[in-house]
């Protein structure tokens, strides 16, 4: 009987989880492009007075350990053992400032790499350089060796990678992929995640690949999770993509994301439901597609993102030809409801 009670109990809790509130009036039921303007509509719905200089007292909140309320975690960091402040993981929550072994605000989408950029962080300003969700506290020494440098791929530690990248860290990099995602879905333009990272697209669509990988390989922590509950109060939106990973994955395709809200119960049209065969071809490639969602058009891209071929599946019977094509390897983005799968084809 105990164990039937925890299962209901861990049942009841699933459920309140997947129908939080903040969500009541947004449809979820859309895919793709739908559900990114859906998101953005409701996201935008935020305080337009929260300055720059307010960031400093809530970070004590949404930054603090989990573990030791009187410390937060820095982004980027991780090690507090080393006897080197740039790479400490936490601090005292009360060490703010701009000397060093002290921590300050990191735009994690650096405001210059924004276009147009963000303008100048000063205590008064409000709006996108205001915008909490963009905010983490940060070694300030480490902070200056980020700059204004793109997110670029890497392993283990944080740090600069060659030339204007740098990789936050296994640690953070799902955190930072998140925020990019939030960034993108309520700046639109402004924030096109290729500005502030590097790497192949998904298709044609304009989420890196990078970030939807990252969304993947680091899922969503306690830390993380802090955020969100508290921001909804003091600044009056979410994001998205710390609530359900997997919304990054309706929208944009790519890798399955963890699905926290169980939506995956819903058929949905991924990566992992499309197979394409043969893979190497020489004239014909046929699609496969193990989910209700039809598949109703196919572009192709050569390796430098431009399109060589696009059309329309008019019957059941799903077929590419690739006769006409050079050798080589090419990319092929699968249209369905709105969703945007995208795989790798070779064609020889």
């Amino acid at each position: 009987m105990k164990k039937l009670f925890t299962l209901l109990f861990l049942s009841s809790l699933q459920i309140l989880w997947a129908q939080q509130p903040y969500y009541n009036d947004v449809n979820l039921t859309l895919t793709g492009q739908d559900l990114y303007y859906e998101l953005q509509n409701k996201i935008d719905q935020a305080s337009s007075s929260f300055n720059y200089g307010d960031v400093r007292e809530v970070m004590k909140v949404i930054d603090k350990d989990p573990n030791n309320s009187n410390k937060v975690y820095l982004i980027y960091g991780y090690n507090d053992s080393d006897n080197n402040c740039t790479t400490d993981r936490t601090r005292n929550k009360e060490a703010f400032g701009g000397s060093s072994c002290e921590y300050n605000r990191e735009h994690v989408f650096a405001r210059s790499n924004a276009n147009p950029s963000m303008g100048n962080a000063n205590n008064g300003a409000t709006g996108i350089v205001a915008d909490p969700h963009n905010l983490r506290a940060s070694d300030q020494q480490m902070n200056n060796n980020r700059g204004n440098r793109k997110m670029g791929p890497g392993s283990g530690n944080a740090g600069n990678t060659g030339g204007d990248t740098f990789y936050p860290g296994d640690e953070w990099k799902g955190d930072v992929a998140r925020m990019m995602m939030y960034m993108y879905t309520r700046y639109g333009n402004q924030c096109l995640p290729s500005l502030n990272g590097t790497g192949a697209r998904q298709g044609s669509t304009q989420m890196l690949e990078m970030y939807l990988q990252w969304n993947v390989e680091d899922p969503v922590s306690d830390y993380e999770d802090q955020r969100n509950p508290y921001l909804e109060n003091i600044y009056g939106n979410r994001n998205p993509f710390i609530d359900n990973p997997y919304l990054a994955t309706i929208i944009w395709g790519g890798p399955v994301a963890e699905d926290r809200w169980e939506m995956v119960n819903v058929d949905y049209f991924t990566e992992d439901s499309i197979a394409v065969y043969p893979n190497p071809a020489t004239e014909i490639i046929w699609v496969g597609n193990s989910t209700a969602f039809d598949v109703e058009e196919y572009t192709i891209y050569d390796m430098s993102g431009r399109m060589v071929m696009k059309n329309s599946f008019n019957t059941s019977e799903k077929k590419v030809d690739v006769s006409n094509l050079e050798n080589g390897v090419y990319l092929l983005e699968l249209l369905s409801s709105g969703i945007r799968v995208t795989k790798k084809i070779m064609v020889q």
